[in-house]
């Protein structure tokens, strides 16, 4: 049941090409975000699409993977874990983010 505490699945699109962050200790990070569509009807039975966007970040070998396969458009099925962290920018400003970890990446599409 522990494996249940933080686990985060989706199936979206990415936004844009994956940004890559090569580490002083040769690793690497990517950095993308997914976008998921809800469709539904409304009250006025139109149709309508709900996007929500989705911060991912990967490492190591599944950062690899992102820099060679995916690009703006793909379609993919990410896991992981919900992260949230503060940092501050260069004005001083203290600033929020929610991402997610991933564990585990899956291409769909063509």
């Amino acid at each position: 049941m522990n494996a249940l505490r933080n686990k985060v699945q989706l199936i979206g699109n990415l936004g844009q090409d994956p940004e890559i962050v090569n580490l002083d200790n040769g690793g690497k990070l990517a950095k993308f975000s997914v976008a998921t569509n809800e469709i539904y009807k409304n009250g006025k039975g139109e149709k309508v699409t709900d996007t929500q966007w989705h911060n991912v970040v990967a490492w190591g070998k599944t950062a690899e993977i992102v820099e060679n396969y995916l690009a703006k458009g793909n379609e993919v099925a990410v896991e992981g874990k919900l992260v949230h962290r503060s940092y501050e920018n260069k004005e001083g400003e203290k600033r929020y983010i929610t991402e997610i970890k991933c564990n585990e990446l899956v291409m769909l599409g063509k």
